[in-house]
Order: structure tokens, then sequence, then C-alpha cells
């Protein structure tokens, strides 16, 4: 999966989870992934405590980590409001 691929499962919505970026159709923050990550979760932990996400989810999270290291922005679409 290409790193445009992973990032189009991040999403931002203002109106949701206060604008912060997340695992696109969930309210799970990236930043809670990253943290776990950190932590010593496993993948196979996070997936198990979060059933509704994917192991390519984790990475998107990673992903998004990694490019807000290096470019402090990253360009997201923003969710249409509905």
């Amino acid at each position: 999966m290409t790193r445009e691929e992973l990032l189009a499962r991040i999403w931002i919505d203002p109106a949701r989870c206060g604008g912060k970026p997340c695992i696109r159709g969930h309210r799970i923050w990236v930043s809670l992934i990253v943290d776990l990550l950190a932590a010593g979760s496993s993948e196979d932990e996070i997936l198990a405590d979060y059933p509704g996400i994917e192991r390519e989810d984790i990475r998107a999270c990673l992903a998004y980590a990694s490019e807000m290291a290096r470019e402090r922005f990253v360009s997201v679409p923003l969710e249409p409001v509905s």
C-alpha cells in the first residue's frame, strides 16, 4: 500500500472529535493509536481492543505521524459537511 493510500485512511472532520485526525469511518484518534504503539502495545492487541479497524489503519496512523514529524503539516481532505 502506498503512502497516499495509507493517508487516505485518515480523515479530519471539524464536526467530530474536535477536528483531530481519526481513522476514516471511526472516532479513533491517530494519536491514540500512536500512543498505544509507543507504550508497547502490539498491532494484534490494538486490533483486539478496537475490532472495527484493520492492520492497514494502524500503518496509516504511523504514516500520518511520520508526515507530521517531517512536515508539521499533513494535507488530508476535510470530511464534507452534511
